[in-house]
């Protein structure tokens, strides 16, 4: 069969159809718009060879780095393949993010060929940070290769397309984060009824669509994935956005059938809701066709690479001015503390360790540094600020007459209120976090890492706003932030569905001369007077905390600590 020539990593048993060849047996094409038509309406869809000569053409036209790695370099670096036999148990790289290796029509062993690739290419491409579609799209391109090089060679050109505004697969945390909120954004725009859909079933819909790229690339069965990506690389990443809007159309459809028309939504779960879209995307083939899905992809009108190229760069941008920027996944960092030197009057040793695995990696290994305690330095607000400025970021903790425990990590130096004047102005990152201890532990971190799609709502670093001194219990205690006009929101990101103020949610830390606040909007987290004597608790919005221990409470003990970097001379 010459189609072995293209396939010697494929079961044939299981391609079904696609075994068998028809069709044309060349593409003598130069017009780009011509090819796109071809390519959808699956002109080389039945000649599994013809597919294979077309994706190596279309693939080494992309315009790629100077330096891109080719079929030798992989040959050099894994010597002659055919004395080694490649495994998959080497475990895939961080950045795949768990995502496995869809065998889809390979043979069993061919798994292992693609964690050698995607090793492979791990060390080639070091700047990948966050890549959960890698692990499908070099499956796929295995099935149409003559060898593991052939395959290295064209994932890797498709990892340095360095076409400006073409894009292929995200590579950054980032891009990924923000495609997710892209995607949310073209939902509600173009597929209202399954949005609407997803909000009253789901608690949580952006994690429903977190999985939007792997519905298309995982999900889907190989006869449908591979008309995909006939059009995927012919015109691009916003195929995806199409295939993946479709996707939701027809599951909101098997819904209201599944219903008889019934609108008894009750919410639940995300991760059923997720679970439940996999089960009917993975099942889809006896429904839909592969021509049925492309053709309800295609239908969807003014959907343009433009518009999604602005929201995606919108995305971006709020989400870099937060702060989020990679994946708060931690190491188990554990903190050397000496017990000999280490001395609290609030928590032990043990607690210590557990406060430093919540902080930023980039602190983790920093030493714990006492700057202020009322023990020592007594109840004076001036002698709080003299002591913490020049420090950032900071830890307090808090010990009340009733014995119950609780602080916050504090991004910023508290020198930054002075840019204020004499108004108890918010300031501090989207790191911020607050605490309880005892009676029982938990944290509370900002609101939009658990609600990315509040980040493009908020006011960008700079616009201070100003809060009272009175602290909590009061909207009009609360800082005020001038009305934004909804026309200026995308409709997802206005988080109407998602039961949060989406203009007092990034209100972390103020001081002044008579009390410091940690967390803001309809309510503050901690409040603490000038004699660091009295303090009241209460949720915020900023936070989306509970009161961390009694509501209003006396200080017995607090305490700053610092970060002093053990690696530094």
């Amino acid at each position: 069969m010459a189609e072995e020539d293209y396939g010697s990593f494929v079961d044939w048993n299981q391609m079904g159809d696609l075994a068998k060849s028809s069709g044309p047996t060349k593409v003598d094409c130069k017009d780009l718009k011509e090819f796109k038509q071809m390519a959808r309406q699956g002109y080389w869809a039945k000649n599994h060879k013809l597919r294979a000569q077309v994706y190596q053409q279309l693939i080494k036209a992309i315009p790629c780095r100077t330096v891109t790695p080719d079929a030798e370099v992989y040959r050099d670096i894994m010597g002659n393949a055919a004395t080694k036999k490649p495994s998959s148990h080497i475990p895939l790289p961080e950045f795949v993010d768990g995502s496995p290796v869809p065998r889809y029509c390979l043979k069993a062993e061919a798994v292992a060929s693609a964690h050698q690739i995607i090793n492979c290419l791990a060390g080639q491409f070091p700047d990948i940070s966050h890549c959960p579609s890698l692990p499908a799209v070099t499956s796929l391109l295995l099935h149409f290769s003559t060898d593991e090089a052939q395959c290295f060679e064209h994932v890797s050109r498709m990892l340095a397309c360095n076409e400006p505004g073409k894009r292929l697969l995200d590579q950054t945390f980032l891009a990924y984060e923000s495609g997710c909120m892209t995607f949310g954004d073209l939902a509600n725009k173009y597929c209202t009824a399954a949005h609407k859909l997803i909000v009253a079933t789901a608690q949580d819909v952006l994690e429903v669509y977190s999985d939007w790229q792997r519905w298309v690339l995982g999900d889907l069965p190989f006869s449908h994935v591979v008309r995909v990506l006939d059009v995927y690389l012919v015109e691009g990443y916003k195929i995806l956005y199409r295939v993946a809007i479709a996707l939701l159309k027809f599951y909101r459809k098997h819904k209201a059938g599944a219903q008889g028309g019934q609108g008894n939504q009750q919410q639940q779960d995300s991760g059923k809701v997720r679970a439940d879209i996999q089960a009917f995307i993975k099942g889809i083939a006896s429904t839909v066709t592969p021509d049925k899905l492309l053709e309800k992809a295609f239908s969807i009108r003014l959907f343009s690479r433009k518009e999604i190229t602005l929201l995606q760069l919108t995305n971006e941008k709020s989400l870099q001015q937060k702060g989020i920027t990679v994946k708060q996944k931690r190491r188990n960092v554990q903190l050397a503390l000496n017990p000999d030197t280490f001395s609290s009057e609030i928590v032990s040793a043990k607690e210590m360790r557990d406060i430093w695995s919540w902080i930023p990696e980039r602190f983790a290994l920093c030493q714990p540094q006492l700057l202020f305690t009322t023990s020592t330095h007594g109840c004076s607000l001036n002698r709080f600020y003299s002591h913490c400025e020049g420090y950032e970021p900071t830890l307090l903790l808090i010990r009340t007459t009733d014995g119950d425990v609780c602080g916050a990590f504090l991004s910023t130096d508290w020198e930054e209120r002075k840019r204020g004047g004499n108004k108890l102005s918010f300031f501090g990152t989207g790191e911020c976090f607050v605490f309880r201890l005892k009676p029982e532990m938990e944290r509370y971190e900002w609101v939009v890492i658990r609600h990315p799609e509040l980040a493009s709502s908020i006011k960008t670093h700079g616009q201070e706003d100003t809060a009272s001194s009175e602290g909590q219990n009061s909207d009009s205690n609360s800082l005020q932030q001038p009305e934004k006009s909804a026309g200026d929101l995308s409709p997802f990101l206005s988080a109407r569905h998602f039961n949060l103020n989406s203009k007092n949610t990034s209100m972390f830390m103020a001081g002044n001369f008579d009390s410091i606040i940690v967390g803001g909007g309809e309510g503050n987290a901690l409040y603490i007077d000038s004699e660091l004597n009295h303090g009241r608790t209460g949720r915020c919005t900023t936070f989306d905390n509970p009161p961390l221990c009694a509501e209003s409470f006396q200080v017995s003990l607090l305490e700053v600590w610092g970060f002093q970097d053990t690696m530094a001379s």
